[in-house]
């Protein structure tokens, strides 16, 4: 019953004459809009891009910086039970530079040493190249570790 009422109603509106086409309003042709719809549209498209192309150039280098300063923490740990000499644990600060892709200068790298007791500060800068800007981030990891006894 209910089919052949959907059937009933569909070919009584098939049947449109010319003179219900005639009442039909017709719209406005689209050429006479003026496209700030499509403008958002590529602006916010330009804005997501280069959010994207800051992160994809920005993130390597804090991860990195995060990769070194859990590094120089180990090195801290260790050298507290080791009991090992200033230079030693710079040259380990420096291996573990060389691990995680940072170049930074052996002066650079601060160590006190006192009594078991290990401060490690390290200062260095990446400059990330945005094509339009450089930006240069400056980051000072640090580490320290008390002696148990």
């Amino acid at each position: 019953m209910l089919t052949v009422n959907l059937y009933q109603q569909l070919n009584s509106t098939a049947n449109v004459t010319s003179t219900t086409l005639d009442r039909v309003p017709i719209r406005a042709s689209r050429s006479s809009e003026r496209g700030a719809g499509a403008l958002k549209a590529i602006v916010w498209t330009l804005i997501l891009a280069s959010f994207v192309y800051v992160c994809v150039k920005v993130i390597p280098a804090l991860v990195s910086e995060y990769e070194f300063q859990d590094g120089i923490q180990t090195v801290a740990r260790f050298a507290s039970v080791s009991r090992q000499t200033p230079e030693q644990i710079r040259t380990n600060v420096l291996s573990e530079a060389q691990k995680a892709d940072i170049a930074i200068n052996p002066e650079d790298i601060k160590i006190e040493a006192l009594s078991g007791n290990i401060k490690i500060n390290a200062d260095y800068s990446v400059t990330i190249d945005l094509i339009v800007y450089q930006w240069t981030l400056n980051f000072h990891p640090s580490a320290s570790n008390s002696a148990l006894v």
